[in-house]
């Protein structure tokens, strides 16, 4: 889907879902409830959800509603989620992906809260990175920023040298707040003009100096 490239980095920030794990069925069948619920169009809502935090598509889905609603409805739709891992698998090369990054900075950076991306992790079969900033960790959703930048400071990493995995439009727009490069994992992402775009995390090799502290992924 792109050109071969390499880019340089000191640090890689990652987002979870689209880009390390495939859990759309889950998110399809979650998502579709609720808007059944809620008289709205199935369709409609699954081209807001991904990549945000629910309260925030919620909050974009019914407008003139409270947000205390879609924060209690939230806490509900993130339990239903982690209770329904079924059909949630590893994105092809993730797990090689993930045992290069062994002794490499980086961190999971995701609109899941700790139980949700604990579960989806382990039933894709995936090591958890030891630094993760989930949404217990911030307090805007993406397309903000904020944890992004979250991530690059909890592992010391200029933003700028940061380069960030993700699949959906709100995570890249996100991404490009922080400053940082973006690697556009899957169809998705491929609408939302990333830097480059894979299909999938087969087509990155990484490459760690250690001397230096760099970071060279080849894509393509």
């Amino acid at each position: 889907m792109t050109a071969t490239a390499v880019l340089t980095a000191r640090a890689l920030l990652l987002d979870m879902d689209g880009t390390l794990v495939n859990s759309d069925a889950s998110v399809e069948r979650v998502w579709r409830r609720w808007a059944e619920r809620h008289g709205l169009d199935g369709d409609d809502v699954m081209k807001v959800v991904h990549g945000r935090q629910g309260y925030a598509s919620m909050a974009l889905l019914l407008p003139d509603r409270p947000m205390e609603q879609n924060h209690a409805d939230n806490a509900r739709m993130l339990a239903e989620e982690t209770a329904d891992t079924e059909g949630v698998v590893a994105i092809p090369g993730a797990p090689g992906f993930l045992a290069s990054l062994r002794g490499v900075p980086h961190a999971l950076v995701t609109s899941a809260d700790v139980p949700l991306s604990t579960a989806r992790m382990v039933a894709a079969g995936l090591e958890l990175p030891a630094v993760r900033v989930t949404a217990e960790s911030v307090g805007a959703s993406k397309p903000d920023p904020e944890g992004f930048l979250k991530g690059a400071a909890e592992l010391g990493v200029d933003p700028a040298d940061c380069v960030v995995f993700e699949d959906s439009g709100a995570g890249i727009a996100a991404g490009r707040a922080a400053g940082m490069r973006v690697v556009g994992i899957g169809p998705r992402a491929a609408a939302h003009e990333p830097d480059v775009v894979v299909e999938d995390l087969t087509a990155v090799r990484v490459e760690y100096v250690a001397g230096d502290g760099a970071i060279r992924l080849h894509i393509g």
